[in-house]
């Protein structure tokens, strides 16, 4: 049997800090960080919708590049949980034993790094190619979401930290590839005529 990883000797004191503060937090706050941390995340697909939507009146490379924001996306989201298989960190609610707004997980579903926080980041960084102003809400967006899951007890800070990090990292690299050569993707994708409306608005 592989061995667990108790992450609380980096930040655990912090983390229990944070998770008290939600305990005597009013309900009201408490509930709204819960909802953006459970159902946030269709936030950033409405940003990444709304992005194509308008990168279809910039040009066939802006529409082409926020069409890949989906795909970065999940490939960031992969990536984090391949990391979580590799790490295999217990949650803090496990290793601490301490009460907090969202139910603890189940063992097995480990903590380091967060899918929330990398999920969040890839968009914002993808999003930066595409436009500053989406991104910019999306950056903002991806900083409550990661504060958030250490808020519910999800995560320890480490976590989102380092979810980010992932996130961004995996984002900018993939949009970086993308952008040496976007005639070509564009081409291969106009090519098809049923897919043309999708880097164009005319």
């Amino acid at each position: 049997m592989r061995v667990t990883l108790d992450g609380s000797p980096l930040d655990g004191s912090a983390y229990l800090t944070v998770v008290d503060l939600a305990r005597r937090a009013p309900g009201w706050l408490d509930g709204a960080v819960s909802v953006w941390s459970s159902s946030g995340l269709v936030v950033f697909a409405l940003l990444m919708a709304g992005a194509w939507w308008r990168a279809r009146r910039v040009g066939a490379t802006a529409a082409m590049l926020a069409l890949a924001a989906p795909l970065v996306v999940l490939a960031a989201y992969g990536c984090d949980e391949v990391l979580k298989l590799a790490v295999r960190e217990d949650r803090p609610c496990r290793s601490l034993r301490v009460m907090t707004l969202e139910a603890c997980a189940a063992p097995g579903d480990w903590s380091f790094p967060s899918n929330h926080a990398a999920i969040s980041a890839a968009a914002a960084v993808a999003l930066l190619w595409v436009s500053r102003r989406i991104a910019a809400v999306a950056a903002l967006a991806a900083a409550t979401m990661a504060a958030s899951r250490v808020w519910v007890g999800a995560h320890y800070p480490h976590d989102v930290v380092a979810g980010l990090l992932v996130g961004a990292l995996i984002a900018a690299a993939a949009i970086t590839a993308l952008r040496r050569r976007p005639e070509a993707l564009v081409r291969r994708i106009t090519a098809a005529a049923w897919l043309r409306p999708l880097l164009s608005a005319s």
